[in-house]
């Protein structure tokens, strides 16, 4: 049973998978789409990586304002949500991702990858976070 992890922006997904165990995140990629509506070419690859590698439940990072209020990307990923679950027939479930991007910065830059770097592969990272914090999650959840 593995989850994907989605960190969708608006010319990027950044993707992680988890292990069979449902454990850990794994960075997979960054999917990159020339237009923020050109999404056929984004699910299709999302697509192949559910094949790949037997999904069975997606995470969506929900980017909330830091004063819990949603804006105008919360509506963005919600109806990307809709398409997906649409799409893969798979359950699609929003993840708080306020901060994720930060910790993402932070931990690269604790890791000493250069800034151009960085931007490569914050998205994927990012999409670490998000879906390593959904299992930690649960997994409390089920201890208690």
């Amino acid at each position: 049973m593995r989850i994907l992890g989605l960190d969708y922006g608006s010319k990027t997904v950044g993707v992680a998978v988890s292990d069979e165990l449902g454990i850990t995140a794994q960075g997979v990629e960054t999917i990159t789409r020339k237009s923020e509506n050109k999404l056929r070419q984004t699910c299709a690859r999302i697509e192949e990586l559910i094949g790949e590698y037997q999904v069975t439940a997606i995470v969506l990072g929900y980017p909330k304002n830091m004063n819990n209020t949603e804006g105008e990307r919360a509506e963005k990923t919600r109806e990307f949500k809709e398409m997906l679950e649409r799409r893969s027939q798979l359950p699609v479930v929003l993840w708080d991702e306020r901060l994720s991007t930060v910790s993402a910065e932070r931990a690269l830059m604790e890791s000493g990858v250069r800034r151009e770097n960085r931007k490569r592969v914050i998205d994927k990272i990012a999409a670490v976070f998000i879906l390593q914090n959904y299992l930690d999650a649960n997994r409390r959840k089920a201890y208690e």
